[in-house]
């Protein structure tokens, strides 16, 4: 099992579901090309995917171009179903650093079957997750930098400002579709910036306010 560290550890939470947020930037959505969404895009990554700060990524054999996209994550603190948008925070636990890794070209390839794509989300460290802080200590969650380097090389450079669907509303709409639980993670969405990353990359974001999170790559052989 896998555990969310709160305040330098001094309270720890079983992970339960990771649920993630795609196209929430509209420079996001405009560099991959895709539509703007009325809706949140919700999808889900297993506990299993969890690597800690300083860990090292595996990308898998049956891909060849895994994209980094940093974000904001969200560590839900009290349980709650249908939660109203301005009781949203009551429920929080804190806030995080987290990589939602996406092999491109894996997830290129189901989209055009119309087939399912957590294949390409939710292989063993696909999410790098750093501890978190608890939510008191982040004065506005909705005006924090988000800046991601690849072997120093800034790539990322966002603000949780830009999100299309801010946080309390995020977080309500999902609690309408399933219970959140204590323990459960949410990734908000990335800004624009997103690329591949290649065997031996070191990968470093910051979220102001937030905390940071490093981690490297390798890329993982066929089994021969």
């Amino acid at each position: 099992m896998k555990y969310s560290k709160l305040d330098g550890g001094t309270y720890e939470f079983p992970i339960g579901k990771i649920v993630c947020i795609g196209r929430n930037y509209v420079d996001h959505i405009k560099e991959l090309g895709n539509e703007t969404p009325e809706a949140p895009v919700i999808f889900m990554k297993p506990a299993s995917s969890v690597v800690d700060d300083g860990g090292t990524v595996e990308i898998p054999p049956y891909s060849r171009d895994c994209h980094h996209e940093a974000e904001l994550a969200l560590l839900i603190g009290k349980t709650g179903k249908n939660i109203p948008a301005e009781q949203v925070m009551e429920h929080l636990a804190g806030f995080g650093v987290a990589l939602d890794l996406t092999l491109r070209d894996v997830q290129s390839e189901q989209k055009k079957k119309g087939l399912p794509w957590e294949i390409a989300k939710g292989f063993d460290t696909a999410c790098p997750l750093s501890s978190f802080v608890s939510r008191a200590k982040v004065q506005d969650p909705q005006n924090l930098t988000i800046r991601l380097t690849v072997n120093g090389e800034l790539r990322q450079n966002g603000c949780t400002a830009m999100m299309i669907h801010p946080i309390a509303n995020l977080v309500s709409q999902m609690s309408r579709i399933c219970t959140l639980e204590a323990g459960d993670v949410i990734l908000t969405g990335t800004p624009a910036g997103v690329g591949q990353l290649k065997h031996g990359d070191d990968v470093h974001v910051e979220i102001s306010q937030v905390g940071t999170l490093g981690v490297s790559i390798i890329q993982m052989a066929e089994l021969g």
